[in-house]
């Protein structure tokens, strides 16, 4: 049976201090208890008239309370506020950071597997309650008011902390026994959170599910390590997919074996994305910034020089087809938009909205010399993890079945119900892509 786990402290004032940019307090959830002695000290440093970025002022919203209650993650997020109030100084508040995030990496890992309970009507395999949790805790963070001084450099370094702990990113363990199958797999947040704010990321919970995995394989035990990123540019930008996948992509024991990035794709179906581009089209993140032009490698990170303008999946793609995984059906996706080498440079911009590149789709891969404008998995965020992880892969001499998987979209959600956070139909189809893509790694990592 999971183990129930519930803390003492509650949440109704710390998800209040998730405030619009305006200032205004966020509305209490439905369901929220009053206040408590644990969730008043939660509450007394916490500054709820600094104004938060687009993002977290999504919290204002009441669904994202309620995601974070119907998850049981509303103790959680109010004892992280308490621990942080109660610190005493930045090396206390940094082991606060660092604790709170990675428990409630675990935390969520372990209610997806069916470890734990804790509580919320939400089903397990949600991972919405993460996502909203996180992002309270962070919003927690910017506006925390200590009575010792936190300069602006030093509360971003933390809040950089607390969100790549609590994705995983820093949790990767693999055995380094000889017969061992090492795979490592990535998911999403959820996004366009304008459009729909009860949006989850199929890409998200199939990691979740997956993290930690052991199973039989023909040559021994295959073992799963999985970590989240968020939708944001600048992260890609500051390096965050190298600096997950490097240590894992060195040689050594530990070396992974196989690879798989993966996101939300198209509508029934499931891409294995053949090819992947350097182009960024433009398209709005979950900070509301857009970005159009070549994705931008890090100082310092292993690359292939002259940057390619494509890079190649080296997944077993027709075994994977082959395996019959599950109700969807698997393509190997090889369309991608070009334009030709002598196309001059576009300027590259950051604005919203970014106007489209011009280019010609073909369906059989790209032209030889030709400069990319989309890859197989499109020319967002999808495309771009794919492109940097199978970068890395060849700039470290890395020779594993890697690339991009991309999951059909999860529907199910009626847009006539906007008070509906599930529903059975949004259940099922949540639950039949997990245990295709589990199928679709193993498949991949079985070759």
């Amino acid at each position: 049976m999971p183990i129930r786990l519930r803390h003492s402290a509650v949440l109704a004032p710390t998800l209040a201090l998730a405030v619009l940019a305006s200032g205004s307090a966020m509305a209490e959830p439905t369901g929220l208890a009053s206040s408590g002695s644990g969730s008043t000290q939660g509450a007394a440093c916490l500054d709820a008239s600094t104004t938060l970025p687009y993002e977290e002022s999504f919290l204002a919203r009441s669904e994202a309370g309620r995601l974070i209650v119907g998850g049981g993650f509303d103790d959680t997020v109010a004892a992280f506020s308490a621990a942080l109030c109660a610190a005493s100084g930045p090396e206390v508040a940094g082991a606060v950071v660092d604790g709170h995030g990675a428990a409630l990496w675990r935390l969520g890992v372990d209610r997806v597997q069916g470890r734990v309970d804790t509580g919320g009507t939400l089903s397990a395999g949600d991972d919405r309650p993460l996502y909203w949790a996180r992002l309270a805790m962070v919003a927690a963070l910017r506006q925390w008011s200590p009575d010792f001084t936190v300069g602006d450099d030093e509360r971003q370094s933390l809040i950089d902390d607390l969100d790549r702990v609590s994705r995983g990113q820093r949790d990767i363990a693999f055995p380094a026994a000889d017969k061992i199958t090492r795979v490592l797999v990535t998911g999403f947040d959820p996004f366009t959170l304008n459009r729909d704010v009860r949006q989850a990321n199929p890409s998200g919970a199939s990691a979740l599910a997956l993290d930690g995995l052991t199973v039989k394989g023909p040559d021994g035990p295959i073992r799963i390590e999985a970590a989240l990123f968020p939708v944001r540019w600048r992260d890609f930008e500051d390096g965050m997919v190298e600096q997950t996948l490097l240590p894992h992509f060195r040689p050594g024991k530990k070396q992974v074996d196989v690879f798989a990035t993966t996101s939300q794709g198209r509508v029934g179906r499931i891409d294995l994305e053949h090819f992947n581009g350097a182009w960024r089209a433009g398209f709005g993140d979950n900070e509301n910034v857009c970005y159009r032009g070549m994705a931008p490698i890090p100082a310092g990170t292993p690359t292939v020089t002259p940057q390619p303008q494509w890079t190649l999946s080296t997944h077993p793609i027709a075994a994977m087809i082959a395996a019959g995984t599950g109700p969807y059906p698997v393509n190997d996706n090889r369309t991608v938009t070009e334009v030709p080498a002598s196309t001059p440079p576009e300027p590259v911009t950051t604005s919203c909205p970014a106007a489209p590149s011009p280019g010609t789709t073909l369906t059989t891969g790209p032209t030889p010399g030709s400069l990319a404008r989309a890859g197989g998995g499109g020319n967002y965020l999808s495309n771009e993890i794919a492109y940097r992880a199978t970068l890395l892969r060849d700039a470290t001499g890395l020779d594993v079945p890697g690339g991009h998987v991309h999951t059909p979209v999860l529907q199910g959600l009626d847009p006539t119900k906007p008070d509906e956070l599930t529903n059975a139909t949004f259940e099922a189809n949540r639950a039949a892509i997990n245990a295709q893509m589990r199928q679709l790694v193993l498949a991949a990592a079985r070759q």
